[in-house]
């Protein structure tokens, strides 16, 4: 599998929360989810992240592109302590199994780091398999349910040691 990160196509950097880019991106994502979860899906009821939780020094939202293309996105919002929460992770289908979501991944924990957070929490459905499998092989680790999003029905914590691990 290619992986995008540090090559010269991929660049993943901060987004306004509320541009035009960020809107668009994420009405993708919550257009697939509609598709793909019976009975559709209601971003209220998936306890989506609000603009203001992600900026710093609350959060942050990435953006992927591939050369000039936005391929995908990304959102952290610090929950308590120093636990950050992944949030609206997507990535393009034309830009999938390349690498691509993994890079974005490392660099919201990265991000994560940055805001001084030493664990990452997120949450996904078993209808996002090809999720599961990131980040499972990403080094998170399934554990008890820390929300009650009504989509979910796996949650993941990933201690983030310095610089990566």
């Amino acid at each position: 599998m290619d992986d995008f990160r540090g090559l010269p196509g991929l660049d993943i950097s901060p987004e306004p929360p509320g541009s035009e880019l960020a809107a668009s991106l994420l009405s993708a994502y919550f257009d697939e989810l509609r598709r793909r979860f019976p009975g559709g899906f209601d971003p209220d009821l998936a306890l989506a992240a609000h603009d203001e939780e992600l900026v710093e020094p609350n959060g942050i939202l990435l953006v992927a592109r591939v050369e000039t293309r936005a391929v995908g996105c990304g959102a952290l919002r610090r929950l308590e302590g120093m636990t950050a929460e992944v949030k609206h992770m997507w990535v393009h289908p034309a830009a999938r199994g390349r690498g691509v979501g993994r890079a974005l991944l490392g660099a919201l924990e990265d991000a994560a780091r940055m805001l001084g957070c030493t664990s990452a929490r997120l949450d996904t459905s078993a209808h996002l398999r090809e999720a599961l499998c990131l980040y499972r092989s990403s080094g998170y680790m399934e554990t008890a349910p820390y929300n009650d999003n009504f989509y979910a029905h796996h949650w993941f914590e990933k201690r983030l040691g310095p610089g990566g691990a």
